[in-house]
């Protein structure tokens, strides 16, 4: 591959890649929700916030970015073992934060699963803090 990476929105047609990608990166759990048809849906309802980082037509990183009006939600964020520590999952993190910026959203929230060490590593490095008190919880509807 050439060095040539370029970032641009992600279109339900980057699905196979990224879910490569995601499949490929430790610590991302893949789960209800994360089909083709849930993340259409989820790139549907918000428009021009989750973005792919390519090389060609080969999907090297992918972030999927989101907010319900009040707070952003960043998914899956995940880059290929290969380019990983390039500055590229920070890339595509800057871009989806540019991107709640300008949908008016004021704070961004993760969750990173308590066994992915260099997950949390990573957010801590891109400056996110743990919350304190804060325990995730979830129910199948």
């Amino acid at each position: 591959m050439s060095r040539n990476i370029d970032t641009r929105e992600f279109s339900i047609s980057d699905y196979d890649g990224a879910l490569h990608v995601w499949q490929r990166v430790e610590g991302v759990e893949i789960a209800e929700g994360d089909d083709r048809e849930g993340v259409a849906r989820f790139l549907v309802r918000n428009p021009g916030l989750s973005r792919v980082a390519i090389d060609g037509s080969a999907i090297l990183g992918v972030a999927l970015c989101g907010h319900d009006g009040r707070r952003g939600h960043i998914y899956h964020l995940a880059v290929d073992p290969t380019y990983q520590r390039r500055g590229l999952g920070k890339r595509l993190l800057d871009e989806c934060l540019d991107g709640l910026r300008r949908a008016g959203v004021q704070r961004a929230i993760i969750l990173v699963a308590d066994d992915n060490q260099r997950g949390a590593e990573f957010w801590k490095r891109c400056g996110w803090e743990t919350i304190p008190g804060a325990i995730a919880m979830g129910i199948d509807v």
